[in-house]
């Protein structure tokens, strides 16, 4: 049985930019090639948009899990690297993920739980990838007293 359909439209606007928009959310952004390639500079490159998917959809995944986990979460920032082979088609081959997890007395283990959920389990954009990915977080104490002077 298939699942819920999505739709988006991308509009060439000149050069190597397009404009980018999901039909459903109706939410748009701008998708643009390197200078040095033709393009103006002004949004995102293909792979900037798929890598920025790949890490939107597993950090929604690991806030929620987190949430229901009863973990005190009060940030997270997903910063993911790409690697793509050398020869033409050029496809991703490899991605790293690292979690920075910002909250208050977070448990090691319920954060790497919840990565490792996103990952094998919940994240429908890393399932649709055909490639190596890799995990790693950080957790940063928030609201931590600092020094008494």
């Amino acid at each position: 049985m298939a699942g819920a359909g999505y739709r988006a439209q991308v509009k060439w606007v000149e050069g190597l930019q397009f404009v980018a928009r999901g039909l459903g959310s109706e939410t748009a952004f701008v998708l643009d090639g390197a200078v040095e390639d033709g393009g103006l500079g002004q949004g995102l490159r293909p792979f900037e948009a798929l890598l920025s998917a790949m890490a939107g959809c597993s950090a929604m995944d690991v806030v929620l899990i987190l949430q229901k986990m009863r973990q005190e979460i009060t940030g997270l920032t997903v910063n993911v690297v790409g690697e793509r082979a050398d020869d033409y088609p050029r496809p991703l081959v490899k991605a790293t993920l690292e979690y920075v997890v910002r909250g208050r007395q977070l448990s090691p283990q319920a954060v790497e739980r919840a990565v490792r959920l996103s990952r094998e389990k919940y994240c429908g954009v890393i399932a649709s990838l055909k490639t190596e990915v890799q995990t790693s977080y950080r957790i940063e104490e928030d609201g931590a007293p600092g020094p008494v002077v």
